[in-house]
């Protein structure tokens, strides 16, 4: 966008639209995606417990409940504790929301020659699970700042726990980058074009465990159920965010929703094809950049869906965890990470390490070979050609006139 804004105006200005353009799309995602996912975790526990679900506002399927519960948190009253530290209790909601929508930055929806993606990143895998990270930041911040002892308990509890399984959770995302050759998100989707059996996901046996792995860790590091025990009413009241109310308590849950869905993606883009469905039909319709510039749009917008609704599946399975199985205790929750998913992360990328030794031409389990035609590995931003300045040789008469001092000697 930028490079074709700057054909008619500054470059700084058309970076700074492009900018501008690119946070407006990534805020609106994070908040309208949690407006929706609000509402499919009530239908969806509605269901499991043998309920409706909301059906009053907005028709008989309740379409409208989420707005009306953001309504009616922008009328409360917003307090804060007498002992609190102000400052910090106020910030410690915007630090885990930014965290959250700032991975968005990385993650790319669509691929190709001109990928959908804010900013393509040579380093993107690691780029989206460093800023992830900070979310915690956040809850350590509300519970440290709220002058109450469950809320410091649920802090901590956070902090332990989002950092013993980063552990795994990196182990698991080096798997897909071992396979593929990048760190680069646009190369790892593009790398599992054609049919679902070039999906990694079905690469090797280890990469198949490694998935399942990968998502256990990645509902822990979200504090969702039977993980959340940052939260958990039943010991803490609320956890870390028990004295907070109105607005702010809302831009918790939307910082939780938001990682949920980038962790989806993250699923999406490593494993499961990225924009790229179980079945190539924008190949077999020729909706590509090559066909026109229509076709290769409506190509990139079907990629963009296909990505979407394998993020959507990732975060409503997310929903079906939480309310199926019990809240485990912070001992079990440590005994998971610790006992289970590092040591079986840590096997996993020794099999698949040496699976793509032994067999780098295999896929689909080592059933069929790679093809290594539909797809095209140009990692990160093209480089800048510089034109070459052309040197005149030297004539006769001016080697002719070199001096002795200018010739090097070696010294004696």
């Amino acid at each position: 966008m930028a490079p074709f804004l700057s054909q008619y105006v500054w470059t700084w200005l058309a970076y700074t639209i492009a900018g501008l353009v690119h946070i407006a799309l990534i805020i609106n995602l994070v908040a309208v995606g949690a407006l929706i996912f609000i509402w499919l975790e009530r239908k969806i526990s509605g269901r499991i417990q043998d309920r409706l679900g909301p059906t009053r506002v907005g028709g008989k399927f309740g379409w409208l409940q989420t707005l009306a519960d953001g309504i009616k948190l922008l009328t409360k009253e917003d307090l804060m504790p007498a002992g609190a530290d102000g400052f910090l209790f106020k910030i410690a909601p915007y630090v885990s929301f930014c965290a959250a929508i700032a991975a968005y930055i990385a993650i790319p929806f669509a691929g190709g020659d001109l990928p959908w993606i804010a900013q393509r990143l040579n380093t993107g895998v690691f780029f989206v699970l460093a800023v992830l990270g900070l979310e915690v930041f956040g809850v350590i911040l509300a519970g440290y700042s709220s002058a109450s002892k469950w809320s410091l308990f649920g802090a901590m509890r956070e902090a332990a726990q989002v950092v013993s399984y980063e552990v795994p959770l990196g182990m698991c995302v080096v798997v897909p980058v071992l396979i593929a050759g990048s760190l680069d998100m646009v190369v790892i989707g593009d790398r599992q074009a054609g049919w679902f059996t070039n999906w990694l996901i079905f690469h090797d046996p280890f990469t198949f465990i490694t998935f399942w792995v990968y998502f256990t860790c990645a509902t822990a590091s979200v504090n969702r159920a039977p993980f959340d025990l940052a939260e958990a009413e039943s010991e803490l009241v609320a956890g870390f965010h028990t004295e907070y109310s109105g607005l702010r308590w809302s831009f918790f849950f939307m910082a939780e929703y938001g990682s949920m869905f980038s962790v989806s993606l993250l699923a999406a883009i490593l494993f499961l094809g990225g924009w790229h469905g179980p079945i190539p039909i924008t190949d077999f319709l020729g909706l590509s950049s090559e066909n026109g510039m229509v076709a290769g749009y409506v190509g990139q917008l079907i990629g963009a869906t296909n990505v979407i609704l394998k993020g959507t599946i990732g975060v409503c399975v997310m929903m079906w965890v939480r309310w199926t199985l019990p809240r485990l205790r912070i001992d079990q929750v440590m005994t998971t990470c610790l006992k289970y998913c590092t040591p079986i992360a840590a096997v996993m990328f020794l099999g698949a390490t040496l699976w793509q030794l032994k067999m780098p031409d295999r896929n689909f389990f080592g059933v069929l070979p790679v093809n290594l035609s539909v797809y095209e590995i140009s990692e990160g931003q093209p480089p800048i050609q510089f034109p070459e300045i052309p040197q005149d040789k030297p004539t006769t008469d001016q080697v002719a006139k070199t001096s002795d001092n200018d010739i090097p000697r070696k010294a004696l």
